[in-house]
C-alpha cells in the first residue's frame, strides 16, 4: 500500500499539467452537480408565503388537485395529478359547520375579486371583505370599518393622499359604483375592503367563498383543532364547490403551518411542481454531460501516460497495485478540485436565483427556503465527482492491467466491438428521431432529447472511423493545397486516427447538444411569434383596470367605423389522457374569445368548419392537438377547466395557428364561468380610420368605454405556459453550463493531446521540419479539426430538430444567425487554442532540444 501511495503522489506532481485541464473539468462538475443539488433540495422544501392568513390558525380551501387514473398495460391502477390554477371554492355551508367545532374561536369567511380604481390613474386592485383582514391581521391606520354597501376601507399605498369621506369610483363584478373611503388600513398597497354583504355580491359567485379561515380559542392544541375540523367535514359530506370529473374526488383541504398560503397563491404550487421536474430534467442533462465529459477527460489524460502505465507492469506491478497507483493519483487531484466546485456551487445557486427573480420566472408568494440543513449538499455531489473520475480511472487502466505485461506495451487498436457499439446506438438514435416526427408536445420533445444523447454517444464511440472518413474528403485538399505543412498534417491525422478521433468527441458534443437546446426553443419562439403576428388583424385594443364594464362589446361595435371588434380573455385547462398506457394530465393555456366576426380581428386560420358556431359548449382544436386526439368538427373533446370542473364540447372547427392560440379556443363566457378572471380581458377592434385619423377612432373608442386604456397598435396575441418564463430561464443556465462543459471537454482533451505530441515534434523538427511548416501543420490540423466537429455535431443535431419541428412546429428547425456564429467561434478559438498553445515549448527556439524532453 505505502508502495501505491508513494506512485500516485509521485505521478500527481510529475504530471501536473496533464491534469490541469482535468482539474478544470472535475471542478465544473462539482460546481454545477452543486448549484443543481442545492436548487432542487430548496425547490423540495419550497411553498407558498402566508401572507394573507398569517394569523390564521387553520385555512379551509378546496381542493387545487385534479386527478385521472388509468390501468396501463399489464400492471395496477395508477393515478396523475396536476395543479389547478383557477380558484377551487369552498361550499357557504362549510362556514356554519367549522364554527360548530369545539375550540374553534372565529371562522371568517373571504372572498377575493378584482376591483379597478376609475380616474386619471386607473389601477387594479384586489377586492376582500373587511372581516377578512382580521385573519393577516391587519388593522385600521385611521378612520372606521365600513358599515354600508357604498363604504370602503382601503390598503396602506391605494390610501395615499386618500383621506376619509373622500368619494371613488370603483370596478367590480362588470358595474362602476362611486364608494366613500371611511378608513385606511395597513396592509398591501393596491387593496380595497368592503362589507360582508357587499363583498358577497360583487364577488358573483353565491353559495360559495374563497376559504375560511380560523383561529383556535386559547388553550386549544391547533393539531387537535385541524383533527377535528377535518372529521366535521367529512362528517357533514362536504367536498370543493362545482363538479368533478369521474373519479376526481374533491375532498375539503384543512391547511396549516406553510401549508395556508396555498390558498393564497394559487400558482406557487404547481410552479414549485414544475420547477422540479424541470430541474430534474436539466440536471440529468448536465449529470449525463457531466459523466461524459469527465470521464474522457479522465481517460485521455492517462491514456498519453499509456507506455509509462505498461512499464509499471512489465517491472512487475502487479494489477492491484497498478489499479490502486491510478485510483489514488486521481483520487488526489479529484478531491481537491471537487471542493473547489462545492465551495463555488453557493454563489452559482445564489446567481441562479437572482437570475429567476430578475426575469419574473417564480410566480408571486413561492418561497425557496435554504435552511442550514442543506449547506452540506455540495459536499454530497463533490463526493460523487470523486467516485466518478475514480470510476473513470478504472476504465481507463483496464487494459494495462488485464493484459500480460508484454501485451501491455502495444498500442491499443480500436475493436469491432465498438464499430458495431456505435452503429447499433446510432440506429437507435435515429429510430428516436423518427419516433419523435410521430409525437406531440412533450412527447416528442422527450424522444428528440434522448435521440441527440444517443447519436451523441454513437459519434464518440465511432471516433475514430469518423475522424478516417474525413481525412478521405479533406486529405486531398491539404496534400494539394497546404503545402508541407498541409502534407504533414494530413499523414498525421490519417496516421492516428484513435487519436484524432478523441480530439472529435468533444467538438460534436458541443455543436450537439449546444444546438439541439437552442434551436429547439428559438423553432418554437420563431414559428409561434410569426403565427401571432399573421394572426392579428386589428387595429386597436381596449382593456381596463378591473375588467370591462357590462356591456363594453357592444358599445364598442357600435362606435362609427368599427367593423369587428372580439373580446379575448386567457385561461387554462386539463387534458387528461395516456402516455404509454400510463394516465398523464397536461396543464394547458387557452383563450376564450367571442366568435363574431372573429377572423377581422384575430384569425385562427381555420382549416376545417368554422368559429362562428363557437358557443358555450363548443370548442376550436388546433390542427396538431386535433391529429394527436383524433378530432374533427361534429366529434366530442373532453377537458377539463382550469377549476377542475370536467367538460364535453363539441368541436366546431379545427385551426392551423396553435402555437400563438394555443391548442384550443373556447367561448369567452364559459372559461370566464370557470375562474378566468374578468380583469383579464381585453377587445380587438377592427376599424376604418376615416381619412387615416386613427387618433379620432380611439378617442371614439375612449368615449364609448369610459376608464378604459385604448391602445392603437396592440401587441400580437400569443398563449403563453405560466411556466415558460421559468423554462427559458433554466434553459439559458442549462446551455450555459453545457457550453462550459463542453468548452472545457474540448481544451482539455486537445491540451493533452498537444502535450503528449511534444516528442513528435521535436522529432519532427530534428528530421527537418520547419518551426514555420509545423506551425501550418497545426493550424491546419485545427482547422481540419474543427470543420469535422463541427459538421458531424450539426448533422447530428439536424436529425433530432427536424424531427421536432416537424412534430411541434410544423416547420423546419431555426436557430438565429448571432447564436450560431457565437457556437462556431467558440469551437473554433477552443480548437485553436487547445491545439496550439500547448504545443508552444517545443516550437519554442531555434534549435529543439530532446525528443524525450
Amino acid at each position: 500500500m505505502n508502495v501505491t501511495r508513494l506512485l500516485a503522489a509521485r505521478a500527481a506532481r510529475t504530471h501536473r499539467t496533464a491534469w490541469a485541464a482535468a482539474c478544470a473539468a472535475l471542478a465544473l462538475t462539482s460546481l454545477l452537480l452543486g448549484t443543481f443539488g442545492l436548487a432542487l433540495a430548496s425547490a423540495g422544501l419550497g411553498h407558498p408565503r402566508v401572507a394573507r392568513y398569517a394569523a390564521a390558525d387553520l385555512v379551509v380551501a378546496g381542493d387545487q388537485n385534479t386527478r385521472f387514473t388509468a390501468t396501463p398495460w399489464g400492471s395496477e391502477p395508477e393515478t396523475a395529478t396536476a395543479g389547478l390554477t383557477e380558484r377551487v371554492r369552498v361550499p357557504a355551508a362549510a362556514l356554519a359547520v367549522v364554527r360548530r367545532v369545539p375550540g374553534v374561536r372565529s371562522a371568517v369567511a373571504d372572498d377575493v375579486f378584482p376591483v379597478g380604481r376609475v380616474g386619471r390613474h386607473p389601477e387594479t386592485a384586489v377586492g376582500r371583505p373587511w372581516d377578512a383582514a382580521r385573519l393577516a391581521p391587519y388593522g385600521l391606520r385611521n378612520g372606521r370599518a365600513p358599515q354600508r354597501a357604498d363604504e370602503v376601507v382601503v390598503g396602506g399605498g391605494a390610501g395615499a393622499g386618500v383621506r376619509a369621506g373622500a368619494r371613488r369610483v370603483l370596478r367590480a363584478g362588470s358595474s362602476d359604483a362611486p364608494y366613500t373611503v371611511v378608513g385606511v388600513a395597513d396592509g398591501p398597497r393596491a387593496a380595497v375592503y368592503f362589507t360582508r354583504g357587499e363583498a358577497r355580491r360583487l364577488a358573483g359567485h353565491p353559495g360559495a367563498v374563497d376559504a375560511i379561515g380560523i383561529t383556535a380559542a386559547p388553550g386549544t392544541d391547533p393539531a387537535e383543532l385541524h383533527d377535528r375540523v377535518r372529521r366535521a367535514l367529512d362528517t357533514a359530506g362536504l367536498g370543493s364547490a362545482g363538479r368533478r370529473a369521474d373519479g376526481d374526488a374533491a375532498a375539503l383541504r384543512v391547511l396549516a403551518g406553510n401549508g395556508r398560503g396555498q390558498a393564497e397563491f394559487l400558482a406557487a404550487r404547481p410552479a414549485r411542481a414544475g420547477l422540479l421536474e424541470l430541474l430534474g430534467s436539466v440536471a440529468g442533462t448536465v449529470v449525463l454531460i457531466a459523466l461524459l465529459v469527465v470521464s474522457s477527460t479522465v481517460v485521455q489524460a492517462l491514456q498519453q501516460r499509456a507506455e509509462e502505465l505498461a512499464l509499471l507492469r512489465v517491472v512487475g506491478a502487479t494489477p492491484r497495485q497498478l489499479r490502486a497507483a491510478v485510483g489514488g493519483e486521481v483520487g488526489r487531484v479529484a478531491v481537491r478540485a471537487a471542493l473547489l466546485g462545492a465551495v463555488g456551487a453557493f454563489p452559482a445557486h445564489l446567481g441562479l436565483r437572482a437570475l429567476l427573480d430578475a426575469r419574473g420566472a417564480l410566480p408571486p408568494g413561492l418561497e425557496l427556503p435554504m435552511p442550514p440543513a442543506l449547506w452540506p449538499a455540495p459536499l454530497v455531489t463533490a463526493a460523487i465527482t470523486v467516485l466518478v473520475a475514480r470510476l473513470a480511472a478504472l476504465i481507463a487502466c483496464a487494459r494495462t492491467a488485464k493484459v500480460r505485461p508484454a501485451q501491455a506495451l502495444r498500442p491499443a487498436v480500436p475493436g469491432k466491438g465498438r464499430k458495431v457499439g456505435g452503429l447499433v446506438l446510432l440506429t437507435v438514435g435515429v429510430s428516436s428521431a423518427g419516433t419523435a416526427a410521430l409525437q406531440h408536445g412533450a412527447a416528442a420533445a422527450a424522444a428528440s432529447g434522448a435521440a441527440a444523447v444517443t447519436m451523441v454517444s454513437a459519434c464518440a464511440l465511432l471516433g475514430p472511423w469518423i475522424a478516417e472518413g474525413a481525412m478521405r474528403v479533406l486529405g486531398p485538399p491539404l496534400r494539394r493545397f497546404g503545402g508541407p505543412g498541409g502534407r504533414l498534417a494530413a499523414a498525421n491525422a490519417t496516421a492516428t486516427a484513435r487519436r484524432s478521433g478523441a480530439a472529435l468527441t468533444p467538438v460534436v458534443l458541443v455543436t450537439a447538444f449546444v444546438g439541439v437546446q437552442l434551436s429547439a426553443g428559438a423553432t418554437l419562439t420563431h414559428e409561434g411569434a410569426a403565427q401571432a403576428d399573421r394572426a392579428l388583424r386589428a387595429g386597436f385594443e381596449v382593456r381596463a383596470a378591473g375588467g370591462l364594464p357590462a356591456g363594453a362589446l357592444e358599445r364598442i361595435r357600435a362606435v362609427p367605423g368599427v367593423r369587428a371588434a372580439t373580446e379575448w380573455v386567457a385561461g387554462t385547462v386539463v387534458l387528461a389522457g395516456r402516455e404509454a398506457g400510463s394516465p398523464r394530465l397536461e396543464r394547458l393555456p387557452v383563450l376564450g374569445v367571442t366568435p363574431g366576426r372573429l377572423e377581422r380581428t384575430l384569425d385562427p386560420d381555420v382549416r376545417e368548419g368554422t368559429v362562428r358556431q363557437l358557443r358555450p359548449g363548443t370548442v376550436a382544436v388546433g390542427t396538431d392537438r386535433a391529429d394527436s386526439l383524433d378530432l374533427r368538427p361534429g366529434d366530442t373533446a373532453v377537458l377539463r377547466f382550469g377549476d377542475g370542473a370536467p367538460a364535453r364540447l363539441r368541436v366546431v372547427a379545427t385551426y392551423e395557428r396553435s402555437l400563438a392560440l394555443g391548442d384550443f379556443l373556447l367561448s369567452a363566457d364559459e372559461l370566464r364561468r370557470h375562474g378566468a378572471a374578468p380583469d383579464r380581458a381585453r377587445v380587438l377592434v377592427a376599424a376604418d380610420a376615416p381619412g387615416g385619423d386613427r387618433t379620432a377612432v380611439a378617442r371614439a373608442l375612449a368615449a364609448a368605454v369610459p376608464g378604459a386604456e385604448v391602445t392603437t397598435r396592440p401587441g400580437p396575441v400569443r398563449v403563453e405556459a405560466a411556466d415558460q418564463a421559468l423554462g427559458e430561464v433554466v434553459t439559458v443556465a442549462a446551455v450555459a453550463a453545457i457550453g462550459a462543459f463542453t468548452a472545457i471537454a474540448v481544451l482539455s482533451t486537445l491540451s493533452l493531446i498537444a502535450v503528449g505530441r511534444r516528442p513528435e515534434l521535436r522529432l519532427l523538427r530534428l528530421a527537418g521540419a520547419g518551426r514555420r511548416q509545423l506551425r501550418r501543420m497545426l493550424r491546419l490540423e485545427a482547422a481540419v479539426t474543427a470543420v469535422t466537429g463541427l459538421a458531424v455535431g450539426a448533422a447530428v443535431a439536424s436529425v433530432p430538430l427536424l424531427a421536432f419541428g416537424a412534430a411541434v412546429a410544423g416547420t423546419l428547425p431555426y436557430l438565429p444567425l448571432t447564436q450560431a456564429g457565437v457556437v462556431v467561434a467558440a469551437v473554433v478559438a477552443t480548437t485553436a487554442a487547445g491545439t496550439l498553445l500547448p504545443a508552444r515549448a517545443a516550437l519554442r527556439g531555434r534549435y529543439p532540444g530532446r525528443p524525450g524532453r
